[in-house]
């Protein structure tokens, strides 16, 4: 009569080839993520940019704040700092040229935006100077 059933050997080896595919997978589910939330921060500084680019040659001036460029149509809403999960972005403000007058109105225009995570990117360079 022939006996059925695996010998603990065989359960022995499919466990291991299950731990190693875990331990290979795990790291790259990881870095796949890390990757897709670096791709979202990128495409949303762009697209912030390139709405105070258009504001600033259609109004001749900066935004004084980002809910400028939703009010005036050049965003739907603010975009999400995937990292730091909030709308909340570094704002960097107009400064005059040292040749230039002072012009109060387009000295406190956003010129530009970054994150506010201060951590480092899969590159090494921190997202904060993205």
């Amino acid at each position: 009569m022939a006996r059925k059933g695996f010998t603990l050997i065989e359960v022995l080896i499919v466990v291991t080839l299950i731990g190693i595919l875990v331990a290979i997978l795990v790291p790259q589910y990881k870095y796949s993520v890390l990757r897709a939330k670096e791709a979202v921060l990128k495409e949303n500084l762009f697209q912030i940019r390139d709405a105070i680019n258009k504001y600033y040659f259609d109004k001749k001036k900066y935004p004084a704040e980002l809910e400028d460029l939703v009010t005036a149509r050049y965003l739907r809403d603010i975009p999400v700092d995937p990292l730091s999960k909030g709308r909340e972005w570094q704002l960097v403000m107009a400064e005059p040229l040292e040749d230039e007058e002072y012009d109060p109105d387009a000295a406190q225009g956003i010129i530009d935006v970054k994150s506010l995570s201060q951590a480092k990117s899969l590159d090494g360079t921190p997202y904060s100077d993205w």
